[in-house]
């Protein structure tokens, strides 16, 4: 597992490299080349996995297929969930 990541910011280009936490999503990030606070695009759940050149180490934990940090995504509880469509039949 990597635990460092490179960012590069959107606004200015300036590139950091950063430890990234091992347990939680980093959600803003404060770039040191123009000030820009740095937060996660729509549907990543941190900076290093919207700017890094390596996801957060929870997201590098799932498989590539699903990309959703374990972290910020729990596994649904089907306890009290609504039948799906096909559980009807």
């Amino acid at each position: 597992m990597q635990t460092r990541s490179t960012l590069t910011c959107p606004h200015c280009g300036h590139r950091a490299t950063e430890t990234m936490p091992s347990d939680a999503c980093q959600y803003f990030y404060d770039c040191r080349g123009c000030g820009a606070v740095l937060r996660p695009k729509p549907g990543d759940c941190c900076v290093f996995c919207s700017y890094g050149d390596m996801p957060c180490p929870p997201t590098q934990t799932v498989s590539r297929a699903r990309r959703r940090c374990p972290s910020c995504h729990p596994a649904t509880d089907r306890t009290h969930a609504q039948p799906t469509s096909s559980e009807i039949r």
